[in-house]
C-alpha cells in the first residue's frame, strides 16, 4: 500500500512540479515537503490542506481513512467475472455490483473494479463478434472458417484461466493492475 508521501510524490510528477515549487505554493518548508515524501513524516491537517489545495486534489485522493485492505474481497471481485459462463453479462454484472458496493470501503477495489469492467466489456464484445461471423457463415453456407469457432473456444478458455491466475497473484501479495484498458468504458 502506498504511503500518503508516495502519493504526494505521484501527483506532484504527474503535475509537472518540483519539490521547490510545490513548497512555495503550499507555503510549507521544502525539508518538510522531502520528508513527507520519503515516508519520514506524516503531513498534519493544515500541511496536506496546503498540498491539496496546490495540487488541486481532494484530500481523499491521497488519505485512505476508514478504507480496509481485504484481499479475500479483491480475489473475490476477480473471480466473479466467471459468471459470465453461467448468467449471459454475469461478467459484467457481477463484477459492477461488487464494485460499486466496496469502492469506497476497501482499498485497490475501485481501480481494479474499473480495470475489470473496462476490460470484461470489450472482451465480451470482442467474443460476441466472433460467435456471430462463426454462425452466421455455417447457417448462410456462403462462408465457413472454422477458425472463428476456434478462436472463440479459445477466447473462452483465457476468459477462465486468467482469473484464477490473478486471484493467485493477489493472494500473494501483488495488487497491481492486471487488465489491458484499451478502451475505458468506465472511467
Amino acid at each position: 500500500m502506498e504511503s500518503i508521501g508516495e502519493r504526494i510524490l505521484k501527483v506532484r510528477k504527474q503535475k509537472g512540479m518540483s519539490q521547490e515549487q510545490l513548497a512555495d505554493l503550499s507555503k510549507i518548508n521544502l525539508r518538510t515537503l522531502q520528508r513527507i515524501e520519503k515516508g519520514d513524516n506524516e503531513p498534519r491537517g493544515n500541511t496536506l490542506k496546503q498540498i491539496c489545495e496546490v495540487l488541486n486534489i481532494n484530500i481523499e485522493e491521497l488519505v485512505d481513512y476508514g478504507k480496509i485492505d481485504d484481499r479475500k474481497y479483491l480475489i473475490f471481485l476477480h473471480l466473479s467475472v466467471m459468471t459470465g459462463m453461467i448468467i449471459p453479462l454475469g461478467n459484467i454484472i457481477l463484477p459492477a455490483i461488487l464494485w460499486l458496493n466496496k469502492r469506497d470501503r476497501i482499498i485497490n477495489v475501485d481501480v481494479h473494479g474499473k480495470s475489470i469492467l473496462n476490460f470484461q466489456i470489450l472482451f465480451t464484445i470482442l467474443v460476441n463478434v466472433f460467435l456471430v461471423i462463426g454462425v452466421y457463415g455455417k447457417i448462410s453456407h456462403e462462408y465457413y472458417i472454422p477458425s472463428f469457432f476456434y478462436i472463440y473456444y479459445l477466447l473462452i478458455i483465457v476468459a477462465l484461466l486468467y482469473p484464477i491466475f490473478i486471484a493467485a497473484r493477489i493472494n500473494k501479495g501483488n495488487n497491481k493492475k492486471f487488465y489491458p484498458n484499451l478502451i475505458r468504458f468506465v472511467k
